[in-house]
């Protein structure tokens, strides 16, 4: 015989995990939009994708990058830097230190090169190109930067961040609700089994109208 308990142990398993793929969506979505966007507004970054090869493998095409500033003075050789081609100009590269020179006014210079590269490049970096040092890079997220251009990017990721944000705590309230509707739909109905067990019970008790007494 099949009890209310067995009947309901199938649906309690399903919300169960229900709750449980909210709880991790939320988890996901508000890791991404602090990796995304608080820590480089906390820390002054600023946010670049690659575009090219010259730092494949270890910053494929499609690499989301926080570039932090950085004290020019304190760079030193191996660290990544985003520097721009010509100074007060948007274009930017991100390449590796690999060693400094002097200009002719005795100023430090970096030498830079991409790691997939096979020559340094061709001019050396002053402090004034220097946008940042790398900070930290995620895998591919730069892709829908590429996709939609330089210029886009920002608004976009932010937006993007507060979307899952927004969907993660959707989902995860909409999740307490229904179990909280149906915990109070079944309480409700366990009430009211209950009242017609008792009515029932009282019934069968009573004596018929046509029985005879003694």
């Amino acid at each position: 015989m099949t009890t209310h308990h067995e009947r309901r142990r199938a649906p309690a398993g399903l919300r169960w995990i229900g709750q449980a793929v909210s709880f991790l969506l939320l988890v996901v979505f508000s890791l991404a939009a602090i990796v995304l966007i608080i820590i480089p507004m906390v820390t002054g970054s600023q946010t670049y994708s690659v575009l090219t090869g010259s730092m494949a493998p270890t910053y494929p095409p499609g690499t989301f990058l926080v570039v932090k500033p950085t004290d020019f003075d304190s760079l030193q050789t191996g660290d990544v830097v985003t520097y721009q081609i010509e100074s007060g100009r948007p274009d930017v590269v991100t390449h590796r230190i690999i060693g400094f020179s002097s200009g002719q006014d005795g100023e430090r210079q970096l030498i830079t090169q991409g790691d997939n590269n096979g020559l340094a490049d061709e001019t050396p970096v002053m402090e004034i190109q220097v946008r940042g040092e790398l900070f930290y890079a995620v895998p591919y997220v730069g892709f829908l930067a590429n996709a939609l251009g330089q210029t886009d990017r920002s608004w976009v990721i932010t937006a993007l961040a507060v979307a899952l944000i927004g969907i993660g705590v959707f989902s995860m309230v909409r999740g307490l609700l229904k179990d909280r509707r149906e915990a109070r739909d079944r309480q409700l109905i366990e009430e009211a089994s209950a009242e017609l067990d008792a009515a029932s019970t009282k019934g069968d008790a009573a004596p018929a109208k046509d029985e005879v007494l003694t």
